[in-house]
């Protein structure tokens, strides 16, 4: 039986951690804000712990679910840091991301851009591929000046051609374009799709 809200956020103290991240991945599920403040005190108890990466990915994106905003100070401190893991990083990108108000989700998806930590971007285009977000035409013009140089095998390329069917303009056009051509076959088909103005569903880990 799954656990409900109070047995997972219990459950986030358990002493193994494949316990905790089942905790973290269960609320993850219910993204119920009432399990943020659990999860922020549980993240800083385990990035203490660099073994436990899975663990601290799940509880990252938990927090976002959850539309815990208190979370976003120690978000973007954490982002700075280094991961050996680099999947936290994809979680950290998506949940500052999620967690910013809308009249601020343009600066943090910038702000990750250009921190110079490839898969915090690739988290951050997740989520506002994931959510449909909409973007002005500076940002859309920021997000493809920075992956113009990238190398047409680059998975960053990923998120933002499958974001890009909510996008429009000749640049838009063209970078999506570039992608249906792309050798990946993954980015290959989510410009396909975008080209026709189809957004596609995806599952996360």
């Amino acid at each position: 039986m799954a656990l409900t809200l109070d047995e997972a956020v219990a459950q986030l103290g358990h002493r193994l951690s494949p316990k905790r991240r089942s905790a973290a991945s269960r609320l993850r599920r219910l993204a119920d804000p009432a399990a943020g403040p659990a999860l922020l005190e549980a993240l800083r108890r385990e990035v203490r712990d660099a073994r436990t990466w899975e663990t601290q990915y799940q509880i990252v994106m938990a927090l976002g679910m959850c539309g815990h905003r208190p979370a976003l100070g120690l978000l973007r401190e954490l982002a700075q840091h280094p991961f050996e893991a680099t999947m936290v990083y994809v979680a950290l990108g998506e949940a500052i991301v999620r967690l910013s108000p809308p009249e601020g989700t343009a600066d943090s998806l910038l702000w990750c851009l250009g921190a110079g930590t490839p898969m915090l971007a690739d988290g951050a285009l997740r989520a506002v591929a994931m959510q449909r977000l909409p973007l002005d035409a500076a940002t859309i013009g920021h997000v493809l000046d920075f992956l113009g140089p990238l190398d047409p095998h680059d998975g960053l390329r990923f998120w933002a051609a499958a974001a890009a069917a909510g996008w429009t303009g000749p640049r838009v056009r063209e970078f999506l374009q570039e992608c249906a051509a792309s050798p990946r076959a993954d980015v290959a088909n989510a410009a396909a799709s975008s080209l026709q103005g189809k957004y596609q569903t995806y599952s996360l880990l």
